[in-house]
Order: structure tokens, then sequence, then C-alpha cells
């Protein structure tokens, strides 16, 4: 049986599957299987009150999710799927309430990776796939981040690869008086209400009950040092006074560091940060210092502003 095959047949049985999508692995489940799915939070620590969200193989697959699928969803989809959009929208009957997090809307997408792609089809049915990781901590953009957390007698890992984008979907809610961003990532609201035709309402991060939204509310994205960000190189500098620290560099600017200091350069082009950004932090996390010292991205654009959500989140305490 071929690694597919055995990953769909794993899945139907109840099992759990890490998958690679283009934004990071994601640890799946078959979405009507309410079982399956509180193994997904059980096995993450994830809140229940975090929705998940649903992966599909096709537009039209993804459209069975929902209860209302309105013209930006059909423009949106056209112009964007498979590809690193998720959409809000009213939720089909079918979906289970665990999946929503008991809400009246459901997050799906379809990932533009062709082994998460294959697994859908073989499986016959939409997929949960939040990222394959504790919750809270530095999503996973290589098999390796995954096998790292689970053995493989309790969660079967896909290799597809690096993830081509490295960071978490746009979450966009689809709602009658136009778009609204839920979850910043490399597609920005104005790109996506141009392609739609409808307004771009003010941006929402969460404080409603039920939240709408995968990845708004508690800790994500922190490694387990603590990590702050710089504004400056001198600022950076007034950290490494404290103790060893793992300096990750301004964007296109290697920082030379003395030991017991430690430092990584990064692309100044903001989609190649922001692939390689997680797989930075999990280095810096293994490194021994005492602090993540990060120069914070100062650059205009959708991806750096979601880069820059990402280390907000990954400073918080």
């Amino acid at each position: 049986m071929d690694a597919i095959a055995h990953a769909a047949a794993h899945l139907q049985r109840g099992g759990l599957v890490a998958i690679p999508t283009e934004t990071v692995y994601g640890l799946a489940a078959v979405a009507r299987d309410c079982d399956a799915v509180a193994r997904v939070f059980e096995a993450k620590g994830r809140p229940s009150d975090n929705p998940l969200i649903v992966h599909a193989s096709t537009a039209d697959m993804a459209r069975e999710c929902s209860a209302l699928w309105p013209d930006a969803a059909v423009a949106l989809a056209r112009a964007f799927w498979p590809g690193p959009l998720t959409l809000v929208l009213p939720k089909a009957e079918w979906v289970p309430d665990i999946v929503t997090a008991g809400g009246a809307t459901v997050a799906v997408r379809v990932p533009r990776h062709p082994v998460a792609l294959e697994l859908i089809e073989a499986v016959g049915e939409p997929l949960v796939a939040p990222s394959a990781n504790r919750s809270g901590y530095v999503s996973p953009t290589t098999a390796g981040h995954v096998r790292g957390v689970w053995p493989e007698d309790e969660v079967v890992v896909l290799d597809g690869g690096a993830c081509a984008v490295g960071l978490e979907s746009t979450v966009l809610a689809v709602e009658s008086a136009g778009l609204r961003v839920l979850r910043p990532g490399v597609l920005g609201g104005d790109e996506l209400a141009k392609a739609a035709g409808v307004p771009l309402l003010d941006s929402e991060t969460g404080g409603c009950s039920p939240v709408a939204s995968p990845g708004v509310v508690g800790p994500h994205y922190q490694p387990t040092l603590p990590l702050v960000l710089a504004s400056s190189l001198a600022e950076a500098d007034t950290w490494m006074a404290l103790g060893p620290a793992f300096v990750i560099s301004p964007p296109g600017v290697p920082v030379a560091v003395d030991p017991p200091h430690q430092s990584m350069p990064m692309p100044a082009d903001a989609e190649a940060y922001g692939r390689e950004l997680y797989a930075a932090l999990r280095d810096a996390d293994a490194s021994g210092a005492s602090r993540i010292v990060v120069c914070a991205p100062t650059a205009e654009g959708a991806v750096w502003d979601a880069v820059r959500e990402r280390l907000v989140r990954a400073a918080a305490v």
C-alpha cells in the first residue's frame, strides 16, 4: 500500500495524519468524524473554543461545507484556490459543532499542495487540519518538525517537503456587507476585496463568542525560550547585555555577534522571510540561549504584515 492509500485508510478508521500544505503542516482528521476531531484537540492540547479549518480538494467540495456561497466566494475561490486563503461562511448542517467551536460559521479552504489534495481525494471528503504542533508552539513547516512531537504509531506523517509559503493562510469572513480579515496572511485584504468586487471591512482579530476564526485566541507561534522584538540593533544590543541571546537578524542585514551570543541571517525578500521564519524560531529555541531577540521587520506589504502579526503573538506574555 502506498503512502497516500495508507494515510487515507488510517483517516477513515478515525486516525490522525500530519499532512503537508503550502502554509504549514496540518494535523488532519475526517471533519465529519466527531471522535477523530476530538482526538485532534486532545493531541494538540487545543482549547475547545478554538475552531478548526476544514480542508477540501476542490471548490465544489468546499462549497458543500457551507450553507451559503455568495458571488464573492465564487470569485475568491476562482482567483485564489488552491492557495493560502480560508473563507469563513455560514456552516452547512452536516458540519459538526466541535469543528466550529459551536459557532454558526465554518472556515474552509483548498490547500495548494499535491500531497494534501491527493489525500483528500482518496478519503473522499473534507478534513480538518490545524497546525501539527502542540497548541501555542511554533508551527511546523517540515515533516521533521512533526516527527519530533508524535510517534508514528500515534500520528502518521506524510512528508511533502518544506512548506512553500510557511505562514498560515489569510482567514477572510465573507459577510453581506463585504469582506473582513480575521487573520492576516500572505494574501492582503485589498487584493482579496478587489478580486471579489466587494468592500473591505474593518479587521477583527477576535473578542467575539463563539470565535469565528482559528488562531486568534490564546498564545500562538511561541518558542519555549522568551522572545523579544527589537526595533533597532541598538535595542538588540541592550537585550544581549542581559545574557546569551540568539539574534534573528533584520531582513537582508546579517548581524555579527560574539560568543556566547548566536545569530541567524534572514532573507530580504518578504516571501522568503515568511517561508523561513518558523524554522528559524525552532533553531533559535534549540540553541541553548537564554532568549531569542528578533530584529523586527519594518517594510510594508501583506506578507510583512503577516510576519509582524506572528512575531507579536510569539513575543506575547
